[in-house]
């Protein structure tokens, strides 16, 4: 790792919040294999998460939403991309959308699983969302996983008026991965074109695979997504690049050298993630090239913590804060 002259890594990681505390220690106890993530578990995963796909007419939520699956053309010959594309009932007939990626380090993740939050913030503001189910890594390594997300945002903004969809309100958002894939979709439409995305919201997104930030090391080995599974996650999307001076911006976001022209920011993160400094230095470099940009640390948050524990302080607190963000942002444009 290379530092600053005269800085040093802090030795002591910060503490988790309390509540938070209880929460992880539970989980730990149940979770029988905490070992490193190797290419040999990838399978075991990816199965667990097939297990919770809900099946459409559930995720209807007893008519609370219109839900449809559509394959929708890949870029440049790729093969077809599944969306799913949620409606609450008694939603205007233009409304915004939530254009949504998901999760799992690249490599594991289905768009039909862990919804429950964003589809509520949906019917709260009246909005469709789209999940993505872009290809998964290291089968697929980068382009395939950005490529999918830019072409499923160029499918739906050519069919906006059939999905009752505003292509000037599309709200892309992600978390961890799929906050990585959100920043770089915004990148991509930004240089290279496609519908004006109104707002990027990130939550705890994976911003700059040279995983060497004084955070990386502090909170190493702290939690279950330390500075071992960032590094898995980076190698199976970039392989051999990983680290290296050849990756480009729209894999890791913090690759690029410009962030000016970014639509509107919302970027959180927990004070005890490895994530933590990379996310700050991403946030000050659009604050630098003028951008909007809104940051929000959380006092002991590690990663996903609103989803290890939905119902702690701290996790209602950050939900409130991002539909906030989203209130105005919707409000006001």
């Amino acid at each position: 790792m290379d530092l600053e002259p005269g800085k040093t890594v802090p030795a002591v990681p910060v503490p988790l919040d309390a509540e938070l505390r209880v929460a992880y220690d539970a989980y730990l106890a149940e979770e029988p294999d905490l070992a490193p993530m190797t290419p040999e578990k990838l399978s075991v995963i990816r199965a667990e998460a097939d297990a919770e796909v809900a099946a459409l007419e559930d995720l209807s939520q007893g008519g609370r939403f219109t839900v449809f699956q559509p394959s929708v053309p890949g870029l440049d010959g790729a093969p077809e991309i599944p969306l799913l594309v949620c409606t609450p009932s008694g939603a205007p007939a233009s409304r915004p959308a939530l254009y949504f990626l998901h999760g799992g380090g690249f490599y594991c993740g289905d768009h039909r699983t862990e919804l429950d939050q964003i589809l509520e913030t949906a019917e709260r503001f009246g909005a469709t969302l789209i999940s993505v189910g872009y290809r998964l890594a290291p089968e697929h390594p980068y382009p395939a996983q950005i490529n999918d997300a830019y072409a499923g945002l160029l499918w739906v903004a050519d069919h906006a008026d059939e999905l009752g969809v505003d292509s000037e309100r599309i709200v892309v958002t992600g978390f961890s991965a799929g906050g990585t894939l959100s920043a770089a979709l915004a990148l991509t439409v930004r240089d290279k074109g496609g519908p004006r995305l109104l707002g990027q919201l990130l939550i705890a997104p994976l911003l700059d695979d040279r995983n060497d930030s004084a955070s990386a090391l502090q909170m190493d080995d702290v939690e279950l997504f330390d500075r071992s599974r960032n590094r898995f996650a980076w190698s199976s999307l970039l392989g051999d690049v990983q680290g290296g001076p050849e990756v480009p911006r729209y894999a890791a976001p913090a690759r690029a050298t410009d962030l000016a022209g970014l639509p509107p920011t919302y970027l959180d993160v927990g004070s005890a993630e490895c994530l933590r400094d990379e996310i700050l230095a991403y946030t000050d470099r659009i604050w630098q090239a003028g951008g909007e940009a809104e940051l929000h640390v959380w006092p002991g948050g590690i990663h996903g913590f609103d989803r290890k524990a939905p119902e702690a302080r701290i996790s209602k607190a950050a939900v409130a804060a991002r539909r906030n963000w989203l209130e105005h942002l919707l409000a006001t444009n």
